[in-house]
């Protein structure tokens, strides 16, 4: 039996519709500051969508599209204006970043009440002891996509594939609280296939065009594909194989359309916590 496809476009657009409403409803005046360093292709795109989402939102948005010689020094002061500039509640600054500008450096200059992305280690800190504000707008938009499905995380076994800061880890977590039983997998990991089919949930975020097969998936899982890559071709594929796989899941990710959308969307809720918690004060 054919997995059902789960939505990511109809759930984000529903997440962003709550945003609006929020914001009208409590006339909140939002703004959030993207700022990107060079001409990445990709990075252009996720920008101009991070844009259109704003403007759906009700959230004001600041650009600020920086050369690619900037330097680090010259980044760093423009992280300290918006830190200091009331009109901005949510600071991004979009990666990858120039060879020459340190990321590190730049994430943790930006303050932890304004870090959108949760990036800095203040905010992954809270994310290990399950006293957050804000989550990686990746894993909670995975988190979300599982929710909608109406499998409960609680006591089933979840395995996340990819121990990247921004999806893996975090996404280990999110699992963890929810008392699933989670395994994350790596290119170190033994017997990965018969791990993975082991999995009620699996998440695949190693950045590898069609890694997953079908024989690595369990009759009826949810499977969850944060990969997003481009083939030969120029099409866009996931980590998982998208066509084999349907067959053998309950539910599924496509790509695009999957956790792509729900990435924004959650961007978008971030910041509106975020305007949250510096009235609060």
């Amino acid at each position: 039996m054919a997995a059902k496809i789960i939505d990511g476009k109809a759930i984000s657009a529903s997440v962003k519709e709550q945003v609006k409403a929020e914001i009208e409803r409590d006339g909140l005046d939002i703004g959030l500051a993207v700022v990107i360093v060079g001409d990445d292709p990709a990075s252009r795109v996720y920008v101009n969508n991070k844009k259109k989402a704003c403007e759906l939102c009700g959230i004001k948005s600041y650009e600020y599209a920086l050369p690619a010689e900037t330097s680090e020094e010259q980044l760093l002061e423009l992280v300290d204006t918006l830190n200091a500039d009331g009109k901005v509640n949510g600071i991004l600054v979009q990666l990858p970043l120039p060879e020459h500008i340190n990321e590190k450096k730049v994430i943790e200059r930006i303050s932890p009440k304004k870090d959108v992305d949760a990036f800095h280690e203040t905010n992954v800190g809270r994310i290990m002891i399950g006293n957050f504000a804000f989550l990686p707008c990746t894993p909670a938009g995975c988190m979300e996509l599982i929710h909608s499905t109406g499998v409960e995380v609680s006591g089933k076994n979840c395995v996340v594939i990819g121990r990247s800061n921004i999806v893996g880890k975090p996404m280990a977590m999110l699992l963890l609280h929810e008392n699933g039983t989670v395994t994350v997998c790596h290119s170190k990991t033994k017997n990965l296939s018969e791990v993975c089919r082991s999995a009620d949930i699996l998440v695949a975020a190693v950045g590898r065009a069609n890694f997953v097969t079908a024989d690595m998936v369990k009759d009826g899982a949810v499977v969850i594909d944060v990969g997003i890559n481009r083939l030969e071709n120029g099409k866009l594929c996931g980590d998982v194989k998208f066509d084999e796989v349907s067959e053998k899941a309950g539910f599924i990710t496509p790509v695009p359309g999957g956790v792509g959308p729900m990435t924004i969307a959650m961007l978008m809720r971030n910041t509106v916590t975020a305007w949250r918690i510096q009235h609060e004060e």
